[in-house]
């Protein structure tokens, strides 16, 4: 199957070949980052719009420095400062931007299909960066990325992600991806943080109510937040019950494999689903995280643009 793509809108459907090849292209980039002077001509003349509708600091801050060392041209955009908050809308918009000519618009949007609609109505490359309950594929690329580089494989890697799967779409991305590459994945929250039909990503997921059970002999352990700002009403007491039934201590951890990684997409609520001295101990890859952002989504943005540049 061929490894080109003209959109990334999700990891649903994503071959596990289109996926090796975004890993592949992410180690090369990564070396761009270790060098003195961080920065290739590769993207030279690709013009990059960030359009944040929602509000991010890792994510935005990594495209962008991503596109830089591409020595693409970027644009960045936030709706609190542009005709969005006049009662335009995002077709209107970006019909606006497109008549601007970019290549590659990376959007994050509050509404769930936000850059499927995009997609069928631009001319340039969509790269969902998250959008509502539904997928943030470039974070669960980094996360197989990180898992990849650090176990040396995700065929039949056991991983627990443990918190509000309900709300999370770098859960499902994450669903999506590691089962298409061979991973064992556990998902574990409170009952009410569940999502339903999990059971269509077949036998490679399993489901707990428990913490404990989840990350016993797991490889690697991915923490989520809770995400107040998605819930129509509070799912569970407070939150010192949810650290002291879901969070990640020292305790817990123990149950993994004494090699087992900690992981968070971020941002962290500390003493909530992680306490300090995991987040911060030697076990914790959080910050990785952050780096190999960078790299894979070089690896993005080049993928969809380098047939731009075919005869350029």
């Amino acid at each position: 199957m061929t490894t080109r793509m003209n959109h990334l809108l999700g990891l649903e459907g994503v071959s596990r070949e289109q996926i090796q090849t975004i890993l592949d292209l992410g180690r090369e980039f990564k070396a761009v980052g270790q060098r003195r002077i961080k920065k290739v001509p590769t993207l030279r003349g690709i013009t990059v719009v960030l359009m944040f509708i929602e509000p991010s600091t890792r994510t935005r801050m990594s495209f962008e420095v991503a596109a830089k060392r591409l020595s693409a041209d970027t644009l960045a955009f936030t709706a609190s400062t542009s005709a969005l908050s006049k009662g335009e809308t995002l077709l209107d918009t970006t019909q606006n931007i497109m008549a601007m000519k970019p290549d590659v618009i990376v959007l994050r949007h509050a509404f769930s299909g936000a850059p499927q609609f995009l997609a069928g109505n631009v001319d340039a490359a969509v790269v969902n960066a998250g959008d509502g309950q539904h997928e943030h594929p470039t974070q669960a690329l980094l996360d197989m990325f990180t898992m990849q580089e650090k176990k040396g494989t995700l065929e039949g890697l056991e991983v627990a992600i443990v918190g509000d799967i309900r709300h999370s779409r770098v859960a499902l991305s994450n669903l999506w991806g590691l089962t298409t590459m061979g991973a064992k994945v556990r998902v574990a929250g409170p009952r009410t943080m569940l999502p339903p039909h999990l059971d269509r990503f077949g036998a490679g997921v399993r489901v707990f109510d428990r913490i404990e059970p989840a990350i016993e002999g797991a490889d690697v352990v991915m923490m989520l937040r809770i995400q107040k700002e998605r819930m129509g009403k509070d799912l569970f007491p407070s939150d010192r019950e949810y650290a002291r039934f879901f969070g990640l201590d020292t305790a817990k951890l123990a149950l993994a494999k004494p090699d087992a990684i900690v992981m968070h997409p971020g941002p962290m609520n500390r003493g909530v689903e992680i306490t300090p001295e995991v987040a911060d101990g030697g076990r914790s890859v959080i910050l990785e995280q952050v780096e190999n952002g960078v790299a894979v989504r070089m690896a993005v943005l080049y993928l969809l643009s380098a047939h731009l540049l075919e005869g350029a």
